[in-house]
């Protein structure tokens, strides 16, 4: 529960300033389209390199002490934002909070396996993955009015506040660790303390030696990104994904204000049409998706495969693109209001069942590294979600609504329908070998670092 509230807080603060942003850049005079579009998305770029180190940190020293130091440095670059006086210091101090605040999104998938068993995992995982996508509906929602009644600084203020409240809960019943590797090395560390045996180590201590194993741990997400074609191709697609809602959210105020004339505040509402889709979908594909893993699961003579879990992937495949056209036509003939809205609600409903099935994949794959697996993938999901709305503007001043909307559905057909097609059929074989691949790679880290120590230890006249 407590990771789920974590995972709701960051993203929230991704996607709070969205509405705020025509304010305080109006503010500090900033006219360039990209420039005022960076100073929301930059967030995102932060939440892309984040777990990168996150997750592996976890994988080192656990996941408690590493997400009770970053909410904090988090709540301290809010109230940065919250003070900024130009636009430089916004998007550096947006930067920041992203990066501080990546943990939650880093470590969830590491804590799930930690905690669930892979019957349960699918509606643990489902959950879990209402965070990082209710979370970035909700902030514009409040924003709005924030920004509508009060004074755009307010707005981080705010957020301020959700974030220390957050954080003190945490302290409060966030205090065990989850994570078994680093429980049974801790444990073996007070039994060589109180026996005097230096000899009693557990399976995972492979080696002495913090550098190799920092150096192993901080490359696995990469190694895993490069050396995985299965993870590399369903990171793209929910990348793809998560790049369409970020350019959904950061041009609904353009569209509802602009275009629609609504206020601030009834702009914000709009966003509740996604968080109405993510719900339904919630709902439909849970289920559903447990269906299909213990059907397949049963037939395998009870011997479960994480590709097991891709099936619901191709209604996604359909929704996500049938989304976007209706969106983005209702939106250039400007239907009435509620039709655009229609469209987003399905492009979410879509959306949900590609980040629940992707994810749960994810931590079967890899389940003792689960969250440097859902780190890797997550470089992807936040650079699109960096990187599109910054072209969103120009995409829809050329295009317009419709043919741009069009275009991104276009990619959004293949990828969604034969990538996860060609991986529930080649899938596991790729899974295997990659698997292999990284051990082997390890293992020469592992070597190498342990014949360092060697030669060390015989320059100093230690025993080797």
């Amino acid at each position: 529960m407590i990771t789920s509230m974590y995972t709701f807080i960051t993203p929230f603060a991704s996607s709070i300033a969205a509405p705020a942003a025509l304010a305080y850049n109006k503010e500090f005079g900033v006219t360039d389209t990209t420039t005022a579009s960076m100073t929301v998305s930059i967030f995102l770029l932060g939440f892309a390199i984040g777990p990168l180190f996150f997750a592996p940190l976890s994988e080192m020293y656990g996941r408690m002490i590493i997400m009770h130091i970053s909410t904090f440095v988090f709540l301290i670059f809010t109230i940065g934002c919250a003070v900024s006086q130009t636009s430089t210091q916004m998007i550096v101090l947006r930067l920041l909070s992203g990066l501080s605040g990546s943990a939650p999104l880093a470590l969830g998938a590491g804590i799930l396996s930690d905690v669930w068993a892979p019957m349960e995992l699918a509606r643990a995982s489902a959950i879990y993955a209402l965070g990082p996508l209710v979370g970035p509906i909700t902030a514009p929602i409040i924003a709005g009015f924030i920004v509508q009644n009060l004074q755009w600084r307010w707005v981080f203020w705010i957020l301020t506040i959700f974030i220390g409240v957050a954080m003190a809960t945490g302290f409060i019943f966030y205090r065990t660790e989850t994570y078994g590797i680093v429980l049974l090395n801790r444990k073996a560390k007070g039994l060589r303390a109180e026996t005097g045996n230096p000899h009693l180590h557990t399976i995972f201590e492979t080696t002495k030696d913090t550098r190799t194993i920092f150096k192993i741990s901080i490359f696995r997400p990469f190694k895993l990104l490069v050396m995985n074609p299965v993870l590399l191709m369903l990171g793209f697609f929910m990348a793809f994904v998560y790049g369409f809602l970020y350019l959904m959210f950061v041009t609904f105020p353009t569209l509802f204000q602009g275009d629609y004339h609504e206020t601030p505040g009834i702009a914000g509402l709009n966003y509740i049409s996604s968080g109405v889709g993510f719900l339904v979908g919630l709902g439909i594909w849970t289920p559903l998706m447990q269906y299909f893993f213990k059907r397949l699961t049963a037939a395998n003579g009870g011997v479960s495969k994480p590709e097991f879990r891709l099936p619901v992937i191709f209604f996604g495949g359909i929704l996500v693109p049938t989304g976007l056209f209706w969106y983005g036509w209702s939106a250039e003939h400007h239907l009435h209001w509620i039709m655009p809205l229609v469209g987003a609600a399905i492009f979410c409903c879509g959306m949900i069942s590609v980040f629940t099935a992707v994810q749960t994949y994810l931590i079967d794959m890899s389940p003792r590294y689960a969250a440097s697996a859902v780190s890797a993938a997550t470089v992807f999901r936040s650079l699109f979600g960096f990187a599109f709305p910054l072209f969103g503007g120009q995409l829809y001043d050329k295009l317009g609504y419709g043919w741009g909307n069009s275009l991104l559905a276009f990619i959004a057909i293949p990828l969604g329908l034969v990538f996860p097609l060609v991986i529930y059929k080649y899938g596991e074989g790729w899974r295997i070998a990659a698997e292999a691949r990284l051990g082997r790679s390890e293992a020469k880290v592992l070597a190498a670092g342990e014949a360092r120590l060697a030669r060390d230890a015989e320059k100093q006249g230690l025993p080797k």
